[in-house]
């Protein structure tokens, strides 16, 4: 499971695809209407927040409006609850840096043009529900090395 922190708009095709199917996963982890992933790292900054389940579905939500920007068919009325006015979330700079490099990767062998593309991005935009501040890669990741 990886729920970026960076825009869904960096995503290939194939990536944004996956984040929603993932993110739609972790709502119902957040809803305790399954038992797998239930202690997956990459839901703890939901269950900081003051409802994780609103959060999670205000995640969703950006990523549903990045579909439809690319004329995806994913389906609004799977996501429980959302609400754009939250406050957002704080994600570290450590972590962005993190994640862009990460997706680069995965990029340079699945979709070359994009990762040509993107390469040279120097102000990694985030997603929507998170604002950066100063720090190293978030406690919770997992991290490993690029090849």
């Amino acid at each position: 499971m990886r729920l970026w922190s960076i825009s869904p708009g960096y995503l290939d095709a194939r990536g944004l695809v996956a984040l929603w199917r993932e993110a739609l996963l972790a709502q119902k982890v957040l809803m305790g209407l399954t038992r797998g992933y239930a202690r997956h790292p990459q839901l703890e900054r939901f269950r900081r927040t003051s409802d994780p389940v609103l959060y999670i579905g205000t995640y969703l939500y950006y990523v549903y409006l990045e579909g439809r920007r690319r004329s995806y068919d994913f389906n609004l009325s799977k996501i429980v609850r959302y609400d754009p006015g939250l406050p957002r979330v704080p994600v570290t700079s450590g972590q962005v840096r993190y994640e862009f490099q990460h997706l680069l990767d995965k990029l340079r062998a699945r979709d070359p043009a994009r990762y040509e593309a993107l390469k040279g991005e120097a102000d990694v935009k985030v997603h929507p529900l998170f604002y950066v501040v100063e720090g190293d890669v978030e406690p919770w990741e997992r991290v490993k090395a690029f090849g």
